[in-house]
């Protein structure tokens, strides 16, 4: 074969140049997706950063001045105004107390839209869920939207939070409500539906096989195709300034998606808006719930032992539990709170531990202290206790949580419940039997 009929590989043309072309060409475009996909998470961090500030802000200012007022009339009160000013500063920790409430609420909301809030499901009926609420969802509306329930009334059972459901229901029924500024009709609708694999196959987000299907319905404004777009994300609103969050929409979201439901959104400008729910069927058999056992007698001089690694609510916990009868120990970590244990003479009889702390979490130093002190009894509190405590987000069995920020009431009744039969007697106080 003579020199000019040898032929060199032409990169068009060998398999192996091509496949080297290719996948080069695919790790470049994979790059781009990666760094395209990334701006758009910060930008989303930015925009939820910017939104909980907004509102963050919004609360701390009606606080900081609020306490100056209530401070500066306390100041300055005499002995022949003082039932005039004290009534003022009054009047000015309830408007403390309404912010601090407004604050806790939006912490619920992030948390549900990020699907970090503890839930306790419970197998439960749609229908008897909406029915429960409906008195508030009038309420809520208003007189000039009418509200119309068509409920399957034979709905299969499904497995979630009833109180998350009761947000969700009236989140949406907010939203209508703003749509609607003239007047119209909110329609409720449920009813049983299985999805197929064509379902699926044809676009369908919905989990395969028996689903429950909510639908709530207006007549309002309805939306374009870019905002229903944006709809669930955190703090977009279309509302003026101070007429919404921007997260009513976003919690939804969190919540259906954390039991496996979907929800899509049908509406177009001046028809009105359809949101769609699903729920998968659960086969867990139905549990009778059964109230909270009350606490039944006061308090006798129980031990607690108080572990909060943040000193104000350390502090604020142990003020609780003394003005209320018990004796209190603190500590300001898990490796404090075991020496404690280990020294303590007497019983122990309830450790209150907040869940996420630095060197120790809160469930390992209920482990140890169980270890030392086995007869006592344990409760966590947390404001974002799922990373250790629950699993896919459900409070663990037997776990016993006071979600913060909560109230005296909350801590007594959540500690009551705890102890409630377990200490008949108390060595450390001298207490009778009861």
């Amino acid at each position: 074969m003579s020199r000019s009929a040898v032929r060199t590989p032409d990169a068009a043309s060998d398999p192996n140049a091509l496949r080297a072309g290719g996948a080069l060409l695919q790790a470049q475009r994979d790059k781009s997706q990666a760094q395209l996909q990334q701006a758009q998470r910060l930008e989303n961090l930015g925009q939820l950063a910017g939104g909980v500030a907004h509102d963050f802000n919004n609360l701390l200012a009606v606080i900081l001045n609020y306490v100056t007022f209530a401070s500066e009339e306390l100041a300055a009160a005499t002995d022949a105004d003082w039932p005039a000013r004290c009534e003022s500063a009054r009047s000015d920790l309830r408007q403390i107390k309404r912010a601090g409430e407004r604050a806790a609420s939006l912490t619920r909301q992030l948390l549900a839209f990020a699907r970090r809030e503890v839930i306790q499901p419970q197998v439960l009926d749609l229908d008897t869920v909406i029915t429960a609420v409906e008195e508030m969802l009038r309420r809520t509306i208003g007189e000039h939207v009418e509200l119309v329930f068509s409920l399957a009334g034979d709905l299969w059972p499904i497995l979630a939070d009833p109180g998350q459901l009761e947000q969700v229901l009236v989140n949406l029924a907010l939203n209508a409500r703003d749509a609607m500024p003239a007047g119209g009709t909110l329609t409720v609708d449920t009813s049983n539906i299985t999805v197929d694999a064509d379902t699926v196959a044809g676009g369908s987000k919905a989990r395969q096989g028996q689903n429950i299907r909510l639908r709530v319905s207006d007549t309002g404004t309805g939306m374009a195709a870019e905002v229903i777009e944006h709809a669930f994300e955190p703090f977009y609103t279309t509302k003026e300034e101070g007429a919404g969050t921007g997260l009513g929409l976003a919690t939804v979201y969190g919540i259906i998606t954390q039991v496996d439901g979907h929800v899509k959104i049908y509406s177009e400008p001046g028809t009105g808006t359809t949101f769609t729910i699903t729920f998968p069927v659960t086969t867990q058999a139905a549990v009778p719930q059964t109230a909270e056992v009350p606490y039944q007698r006061a308090p006798k001089g129980e031990m607690v032992l108080v572990v909060e690694d943040e000193p104000a609510l350390r502090e604020v916990t142990k003020r609780i539990f003394t003005r209320n009868g018990y004796q209190v120990i603190t500590a300001a970590n898990g490796p404090e709170a075991l020496d404690i244990a280990r020294d303590h003479p007497g019983e122990i009889h309830l450790l209150v531990t907040d869940v996420v702390m630095p060197h120790m979490l809160g469930k390992e130093v209920a482990e140890k202290i169980l270890e030392i002190k086995p007869e006592i009894e344990v409760l966590f509190m947390s404001g974002y206790a799922r990373p250790v405590l629950a699993s896919q987000g459900r409070l663990e069995p037997g776990v016993a949580l006071v979600e913060k920020p909560f109230s005296e009431a909350d801590l007594m009744a959540k500690a009551g419940q705890v102890l409630n039969g377990h200490f008949q007697g108390f060595k450390t106080t001298g207490g009778d039997p009861d």
